[in-house]
């Protein structure tokens, strides 16, 4: 390794190592003098320790450091350290010494330099730099053109304009930026005048498109509203980057009048670029451009309409309602998507009262329309007449009544769906009336259950199977009844389609242990096999979610069961309960269940868990058997493992 690459390395390592500790180890031990900072730098230290030297002047340097840290200046391997110490300390001393250095150094130590006047806006500085314009050296001309540009002033805008007509190349753009830069400072200044020469000049040279599109956006800006014929040359130019810098500036260019003549504008303009122009608009923040969205929102061209309606969002308010609900009911699918959007997001109450004041005597697609918003907007005011419309002779009003009442409706409207059901034997027509009802028997809850029992009671098979799903979305003792006593029926659908809904019974359960009771009826006592399969995969389900039983009294469930169950799918389940419920006769039904090849494994992994714990009633010696007996017999390395480890720690 070099010297030099050592040298990096070293300084990289320096600058982790500080900005990786504590902010308290980084400050100047006890009676730190700057004096001491000083010596460091006078002395043969190292590089590396005057580089960190440099890095605390920054911060605690005054002018007493300036003249031990200029002469760095020239160090190929301190000089940016030095610059860092002096871009930091006040006064004119460091700025002096930056000047000195100006006009004495070459190369990338010059260019170093000069970007530090750069960033202390030293304006003493202007004349050194105005003749680094002329430097051979293309680098260190086009830092002296930034760094006029960051001083800024008369004196560096003269430099800048005169070097951006006779420079060529990357000093010529080099240039045009110090322009830019020094017309910003003019328009922060307010000397607007003085900001538009320049922009204009920068606009007129020969320098790259991307500094004639920043002037011509200053110089609009710098115009203000004379400005905004320039301003509109852009949004007409064949040149795309122009037209974007236009609709930049539209955005920017504040003031009423610009937004009259930009909106007076907008039919001039390509169909294309209208909707772009409208976005513009609509970012100005400014009143007046309601009038102007509304107006394209009924415009004859669909993507501006489209633009248009989804820009009110943002803007719109309750005038806008007319418009949107024209739009919807049009019969244009993307319009009518975007309008009922827009009005779905539009905020407040006013909105909810005039949809609700047009609902009552509304008629057609506008009604239902509105009876869609009223549900998406969940405008429960509404719900008399949705209810009104369930109905109506339309299907379409019908169906949109229904689903807005899944949304607002409440346990009343549960009789009112039944009666749909029980009136309709189109099968489109009742999945939509099914999903509401779920949805209005979950908040209604046990509320419902009286309005269901037509449902459950009906001879058609798939009612009485929607009934029964409701009755498991309410749960409750009620409910779990009647799907009981369709368990215990001599319909065979129904009764097929009761126990699977027992044996994933949704709401109450585990907490319900009459859920819990049927369950364990049906695992035990069913004369139908998959009946006796769901009864128990339930069972086993409710006895490992039930919080309210103890380790001891699952356990004592699961060797009820045990007897029961004769597939692996429900060992799985058993053993996955044994393992979470460690008591004096876990280890006994686990071995039990290793007797079975296809839990054996999963078996000994739960029985190395329950080993390994100290569990009150369970003997060290039964631990130990066990876990030896897992260690001979396992074909499971990692089991085995942990069985050898538990072993190990049992004293």
């Amino acid at each position: 390794m070099t010297k030099k690459r050592y040298f990096f390395w070293n300084i990289v390592f320096v600058i982790v190592a500080l900005s990786t500790v504590a902010s308290a180890q980084n400050q100047p031990p006890e009676g730190f003098k700057e004096s001491d900072l000083i010596k460091v730098l006078q002395s043969d230290a190292s590089k590396g320790d005057k580089a960190i030297t440099c890095k605390r002047l920054a911060i605690y340097g005054t002018a007493e450091s300036v003249p031990v840290v200029a002469p760095l200046l020239s160090d190929k391997e301190l000089s940016s350290w030095a610059r860092i110490t002096l871009e930091a300390i006040p006064g004119p001393a460091a700025d002096a010494a930056l000047r000195d250095a100006a006009v004495d150094l070459e190369g990338r130590l010059l260019v170093g330099v000069i970007n530090s006047i750069g960033v202390r806006r030293d304006v003493k500085a202007v004349e050194i730099l105005a003749k680094k314009l002329n430097d051979a050296d293309v680098n260190v001309a086009t830092a002296a053109a930034v760094a006029l540009g960051h001083i800024g002033g008369q004196k560096a805008a003269k430099a800048l304009t005169e070097s951006l007509t006779d420079a060529q190349g990357e000093v010529r753009s080099a240039s045009a930026e110090g322009c830019i830069m020094c017309a910003e400072q003019f328009m922060a200044q307010n000397e607007t005048a003085e900001a538009v020469k320049l922009y204009d000049t920068v606009r007129q040279a020969k320098v790259s498109d991307q500094k004639h599109l920043e002037a011509i956006r200053g110089a609009i800006l710098a115009r203000g509203s004379s400005g905004i014929p320039l301003l509109i040359e852009q949004l007409h130019s064949a040149d795309k980057k122009r037209l974007g810098i236009g609709l930049r500036t539209a955005r920017e260019l504040g003031g009423r009048a610009v937004t009259e003549v930009l909106a007076d504008e907008l039919p001039r303009l390509s169909a294309e670029r209208r909707p772009l122009l409208l976005l513009a608009l609509a970012d100005r923040k400014d009143s007046a451009v309601l009038a102007t969205v509304l107006e394209a929102a009924q415009s004859s061209q669909k993507d501006l309409r489209i633009t248009a309606i989804t820009i009110l969002i943002r803007l719109g308010d309750v005038s806008c309602v007319p418009v949107l609900l024209e739009a919807a009911t049009e019969g244009d699918a993307q319009l009518e998507k975007a309008a009922v959007e827009t009005l779905v997001r539009l905020s407040g109450k006013d909105i909810d009262a005039d949809l609700l004041a047009r609902l009552g005597k509304s008629r057609g697609k506008l009604r239902r329309v509105l009876i869609e918003l009223a549900g998406q907007r969940q405008i429960g005011g509404a719900l008399p007449a949705v209810v009104s419309s369930l109905e109506d002779t339309d299907a379409d009003i019908r169906i949109a009544a229904v689903e807005t009442v899944a949304i607002i409706g409440q346990d009343q409207q549960t009789a009112d769906l039944v009666q749909m059901l029980l009136e309709t034997s189109n099968s489109g027509e009742r999945d939509v009336i099914r999903k509401a009802l779920r949805a209005v028997c979950g908040r209604g809850g046990t509320r419902c259950i009286e309005h269901l029992r037509p449902l459950t009671q009906s001879s058609d098979n798939e009612l009485q199977i929607m009934g029964l799903r409701a009755l498991a979305i309410i749960g409750g003792p009620d409910a779990l009844a009647s799907v009981e006593t369709a368990i215990a029926g001599g319909n065979a659908p129904v009764q097929d389609e009761a126990v699977r809904i027992l044996s994933t019974w949704p709401n109450n359960w585990p907490e319900d242990s009459e859920a819990g009771q049927a369950l364990l009826k049906l695992a035990t006592s069913s004369e139908k096999v998959p009946h006796q399969v769901l009864g128990l995969r339930g069972c086993l389900q409710y006895i490992r979610g039930n919080k309210n039983l103890g380790n001891e009294q699952k356990v004592a469930k699961v060797k009820q069961l045990l007897p029961h169950i004769k597939r692996p799918e429900e060992k799985h389940q058993a053993i996955a309960i044994l393992e979470q419920s460690p008591s004096v006769n876990t280890l006994d039904l686990l071995t039990t269940l290793a007797e079975d090849p296809a839990t054996i494994e999963e078996s000994y992994s739960a029985m190395v868990k329950i080993a390994s714990q100290d569990v009150e009633g369970v003997s060290k010696d039964r631990r130990r058997q066990v876990l030896q007996t897992v260690t001979e017999n396992s074909k499971n390395d990692e089991t085995k493992q942990r069985a050898d480890k538990a072993l190990s720690g049992i004293k």
